[in-house]
């Protein structure tokens, strides 16, 4: 493939859709940490963040399904923001084994000073995207991941 947008990519992996998905998931991660680092947010902070903001939170069990994170992984990203008072985490009144991750003010204050900055990220590097093109992008990654999730099958 010649094609300009793949000049950055070697001619023998222009066609490997594993390594082009790998290579653009890192290039978004690293240009996202790096528009959140004067908030002292990671990635990984930033979209646990916005799961605490839904609603009166979000299960910890579904945190690890949502981010397709091991659980020990997301014990620590849920210290970090507890640490920080950004998350805390609440009995679910309906399940007392159920642990909730809920956003507190200071997190939703953060989070509304870093959503610009990963949106800005993001319309940055995909901005020889049309807003149709971005719309099935994110619709074709959302079903591989639904089919590559062991409990859709």
């Amino acid at each position: 493939m010649s094609s300009p947008a793949l000049s950055v990519v070697p001619a023998a992996l222009a066609d490997d859709l594993g390594f082009l998905l790998a290579r653009a998931s890192a290039t978004a991660l690293r240009a996202t940490n790096d528009a959140l680092r004067d908030t002292g947010l990671r990635s990984r902070h930033y979209v646990l963040l916005k799961l605490a903001a839904e609603g009166d939170g979000v299960p910890q069990r579904r945190v690890v399904d949502d981010l397709g994170l091991d659980p020990s992984a997301v014990v620590v990203l849920v210290d970090d923001l507890e640490r920080r008072d950004l998350v805390e985490r609440v009995q679910d009144p309906g399940d007392r084994r159920t642990r909730i991750i809920a956003i507190t003010s200071a997190g939703r204050r953060l989070l509304r000073q870093a959503r610009p900055l990963a949106d800005t990220t993001m319309d940055t590097l995909l901005r020889h995207l049309g807003a149709e093109q971005r719309q099935e992008l994110a619709a074709l990654l959302g079903e591989m991941l639904e089919a590559a999730d062991p409990k859709y099958h």
